[in-house]
C-alpha cells in the first residue's frame, strides 16, 4: 500500500477537505490526531485503539486511516498469536478492500489486489490455484495497471506450478510469460527514463537537489529489485521453453494458430531467444510472420536467417530495413542491440560496437548495449597494445562501460557490477602500475577500440 506519514496534525488538516459531517465529529478528529502522533514514532500499540475508533466511525475522514492503519495492523499481526492474530489478519484484508471503497482515486482495484496478494503470499495464506484465480481476472482485463513485479511473479509462478501438476497448458505458460515480461519492461522503462533524466543533469554539470538525489536512489533501487524479480521469472520458466518443448508445440499448433499474428510473432521471438533458429519450424513461422506483418521484427529475423546462410550483405540490408521500419525508440534500440549481438557472433567487433552505440543513442537507458560494448573491449585485450600493461589496460575501459550499464539500467546492475569487477581484476594491479611508472598517465589504444584510459594513481 502506498504510504505517507502525516508528521503533524497540521499536515493532516491541510491534506484533507472535511465534509460537514466529518467536521461535526470532533471525536474522530481527536482520535485521528492521537493515532497519527503515535504512529509517527512507531508506537503502534498506543495507536491501535484511537485508530480503530476513527476507522470504524469515520472511515473516509482521511487516507491515513488506510496508510497508517496498514502499518498498525501489520505490527499487531507480527506481535500476536492465535485468535487475536487471525482477527487482525481479517481486519487488514478488509482494510485493503475498504481503501478502494472510500478512496478509489488513491487505491485502485488493482492496487488493492496487489496489496492483498503480497500480504497473503508473505503469510502463506493461499495455494497456487487460489493465487491464480485471484489474479487472472484483473490480469486479463487490466494488465497495464499492474505495477508490482512481485505480484506478476506470484501469478506466473502459480501458473507454472499448476502446469507441472497437469492442470494448465504449456501455451498459457508462454503467453503469460510474454505478458509478464512485457509489463515488467514497461514498469522498468518508467524507472530508467527518470533515472536517465537525472544522470543527464549530473553529466551536464548541474548538481541534483536533495529531493532529486533521493528520487534517483529510489528509482534505482526499484529498478534493481525489478531486475531480480525478472531473473526469478526466467528461472521459474526454466527448461520449459527449450527447443525440445517449443518445436513440437508449434508444430502441433501451427495450422490452428497460423492466422493469429500475435501467436506467430511470439513463437518466432521465443524460438530466436532460445536459439532454435536452425530448425525448419523457425523458417516456417518466420515466413508466416513476414507474409502477415512485414514489420521491423520480421526483417530482423530475415537478416538472422541470411546471416546463417552466409549472405552477409543481404543480412545487413535486412537489419537496416528493420531499423528503418521501427518507429518506437525503445523497440528500435532493442533491434539495434540484437543486430549488435549478431555482429559480435560473426566476429565483426567494430560493426557490433557501432550498432550497440546506435542502440544507446536511440535509448540512453539500454544498459544491455553498454554491457555488450564492455564485452567487446574485454575480448580485444591481446589486439590492443604492444606490452602486457597496455593489453591489460583495456579492461579498465571495459569496466567503465559495465559501470555505465549499471547506472543507466539498475535492473541489470547485478550482472553489470559482476562484469565490472571481473574486468578490473584483469587490469594491471598496483604492482604493475608501480613498476611501469604509469600511475596517473594515459594509455591510448591504436586498435579498433580507439580512445584511451587514465591509469589510476597509486
Amino acid at each position: 500500500m502506498k504510504t505517507k506519514l502525516y508528521l503533524t496534525m497540521i499536515a493532516i488538516l491541510m491534506s484533507i477537505g472535511l465534509s460537514m459531517a466529518q467536521a461535526q465529529n470532533p471525536e474522530c478528529m481527536t482520535n485521528l490526531s492521537i493515532y497519527a502522533e503515535h504512529a509517527k514514532v512507531k508506537n503502534y500499540d498506543a495507536a491501535y485503539e484511537p485508530w480503530k475508533k476513527t476507522y470504524e466511525a469515520c472511515p473516509d475522514i482521511n487516507k491515513a486511516n488506510f496508510s497508517l492503519g496498514e502499518k498498525i495492523l501489520k505490527y499487531k499481526i507480527k506481535n500476536s498469536t492465535g485468535a487475536d492474530k487471525d482477527g487482525y489478519i481479517q481486519d487488514i484484508l478488509a482494510l485493503y478492500d475498504d481503501s478502494n471503497k472510500y478512496f478509489p482515486a488513491k487505491y485502485s482495484k488493482v492496487d488493492v489486489l496487489e496489496d492483498k496478494v503480497v500480504f497473503m503470499s508473505d503469510n502463506d495464506m493461499a495455494s497456487d490455484q487460489q493465487f491464480y484465480d485471484m489474479i487472472k481476472p484483473s490480469f486479463d482485463a487490466d494488465l497495464k495497471s499492474f505495477k508490482n513485479a512481485k505480484v506478476l511473479y506470484i501469478y506466473f509462478s502459480s501458473l507454472v506450478d499448476l502446469h507441472k501438476a497437469g492442470s494448465k497448458d504449456l501455451q498459457e505458460v508462454f503467453d503469460v510469460y510474454d505478458d509478464v515480461n512485457g509489463q515488467n519492461e514497461v514498469i522498468n522503462k518508467g524507472y530508467t527514463d527518470k533515472i536517465n533524466g537525472y544522470l543527464q543533469k549530473e553529466e551536464a554539470g548541474t548538481p541534483l537537489t536533495k529531493k532529486e538525489g533521493n528520487r534517483l536512489r529510489i528509482y534505482s533501487r526499484n529498478s534493481e529489485v525489478l531486475g531480480k524479480v525478472s531473473g526469478s521469472i526466467d528461472s521459474k520458466l526454466g527448461d520449459l521453453a527449450d527447443c525440445e518443448n517449443l518445436i513440437p508445440l508449434y508444430q502441433k499448433s501451427f495450422d490452428a494458430k497460423k492466422s493469429d499474428i500475435k501467436w506467430v510473432k511470439r513463437a518466432v521471438g521465443r524460438m530466436y531467444a532460445k536459439e532454435c533458429t536452425d530448425d525448419p519450424m523457425f523458417q516456417k513461422l518466420f515466413e508466416q510472420q513476414l507474409a502477415m506483418d512485414p514489420s521491423a521484427d520480421a526483417y530482423f529475423y530475415s537478416g538472422v536467417l541470411k546471416s546463417k546462410s552466409g549472405d552477409s550483405n543481404g543480412a545487413v540490408a535486412d537489419f537496416n530495413k528493420a531499423v528503418e521500419l521501427e518507429s518506437d525508440s525503445n523497440r528500435k534500440s532493442d533491434i539495434l542491440y540484437k543486430i549488435a549481438g549478431m555482429m559480435k557472433k560473426r566476429g565483426s567487433k567494430s560493426q557490433s560496437r557501432n550498432y550497440a552505440q546506435k542502440a544507446i543513442n536511440t535509448n540512453p537507458s539500454n544498459g544491455k548495449a553498454y554491457l555488450l560494448i564492455a564485452s567487446l573491449y574485454a575480448t580485444s585485450a591481446n589486439a590492443c597494445g604492444s606490452t602486457a600493461f597496455e593489453k591489460r589496460a583495456i579492461y579498465w575501459k571495459a569496466a567503465g562501460m559495465a559501470d555505465k550499464a549499471a547506472r543507466v539500467d539498475p535492473s541489470i546492475s547485478g550482472r553489470a557490477r559482476q562484469a565490472a569487477a571481473s574486468y578490473r581484476a584483469k587490469a594491471p594491479d598496483k604492482t604493475m602500475i608501480f613498476n611501469s611508472g604509469m600511475g596517473g598517465k594515459t594509455v591510448t589504444f591504436s586498435c579498433w577500440v580507439g580512445g584511451s584510459v587514465k591509469v589510476p594513481n597509486l
